[in-house]
């Protein structure tokens, strides 16, 4: 199912779109904060193991694009990770370079949010973020995160919303 939000389209990821994401999922200076696929055949089995979980739970990292004009501009939204399981249901946003400084991560989380608690009926959703990657706190922060606690073997901020009301 796709969500339309002010700017954004939020849709499914199709096996389709793996080059388009490719560009910025690969790219080391758009992923300095986190995981970078090395090659297409990553991104595209990291995507596939993303879907496969949405076929599972319901949810998984939409490919976001510009409702302008239709470009594939990022990938985010809710899931649980299925490289690295055990942390719960988590918010995630990976934007290429030319999408960073508008907006869209706030836009999408605050999407995610909604569809969490008003579809999925969740209480609570988490989120990482490097300390130095200053724009993701300040998204988080602004969307009603609580920061939880430091994770040494990540390198990384726990955040948690909790749902209720």
């Amino acid at each position: 199912m796709d969500i339309q939000t002010e700017r954004l389209l939020l849709s499914p990821a199709r096996l389709a779109d793996v080059p388009a994401l490719f560009a910025f999922l690969g790219d080391a200076r758009a992923m300095q904060h986190t995981h970078r696929c090395e090659t297409l055949r990553e991104c595209r089995r990291h995507v596939a193991g993303h879907e496969w979980q949405r076929r599972k739970r319901g949810y998984a990292p939409w490919t976001i694009r510009s409702r302008a004009d239709g470009a594939v501009i990022g990938y985010g939204g809710l899931y649980e990770d299925p490289f690295d399981p055990g942390w719960g249901v988590e918010i995630g946003y990976w934007f290429a370079p030319s999408a960073w400084g508008r907006g869209y991560a706030t836009e999408l989380t605050n999407a995610s949010l909604a569809e969490a608690r008003d579809q999925l009926r969740l209480a609570e959703v988490w989120a990482f973020a490097k300390p130095e990657n200053l724009g993701s706190g300040r998204v988080l922060d602004k969307a009603g995160f609580e920061k939880q606690r430091y994770v040494p073997e990540m390198e990384r901020w726990l955040y948690r919303h909790g749902l209720e009301g």
